[in-house]
């Protein structure tokens, strides 16, 4: 072969490596837009080691709740080595807002058949949006190993219909787990 023959070949070879690179750039650029998947940017801080007396997210407070203006948010601690609180209703076919935090370690946040998926890191609160279109109970284990009873850390959520969704007068809603 002589050295023209052994250029070109590279330079075309070298064109089907930039044109495929390039191809599959735009695939991920086009689907994260026409699919809606964005990494939270939720970027605010709270005190870990006061997270027991903040108002947002002391005991009383934590869970799924309809604020005045209609919407719905749910606020959970991931720590070691459970979410609370474990089971979460949801409407179907509205939006819920969930804020998460933790006062210890890394966690994982994920509910499964769903696109809501992130990492808790203490000092911060991960917001992430979602509707859940079905009913039915999703499992929200944590997936970022936390510890040794990491295997155990879970939680239920509970999208209920309408008929099914009733939150109390105060606009909370709660749930039992199943035995």
């Amino acid at each position: 072969m002589s050295e023209e023959t052994i250029r070109r070949s590279e330079l075309m070879w070298g064109a089907i490596a930039a044109f495929g690179v390039g191809i599959m750039a735009a695939v991920i650029v086009v689907s994260s837009f026409a699919m809606a998947i964005h990494p939270p940017s939720n970027v605010e801080t709270i005190d870990p080691t006061t997270l027991n007396t903040n108002s947002e997210f002391a005991e009383s407070n934590l869970g799924t709740r309809v604020n005045p203006d209609g919407s719905v948010t749910v606020r959970i601690v991931a720590t070691q080595f459970e979410f609370l609180p474990r089971c979460i209703p949801v409407p179907k076919d509205r939006q819920v807002t969930f804020r998460v935090t933790s006062p210890d370690v890394i966690h994982g946040f994920l509910i499964a058949g769903s696109n809501a998926n992130t990492m808790v890191v203490p000092g911060y609160v991960a917001q992430l949006r979602t509707v859940f279109s079905s009913a039915g109970d999703h499992l929200m284990p944590c997936h970022e190993f936390c510890g040794l009873g990491h295997s155990e850390m879970w939680a239920l959520v509970k999208v209920l219909d309408g008929a099914e969704w009733k939150p109390d007068a105060s606009g909370k809603a709660s749930c039992e787990l199943p035995r």
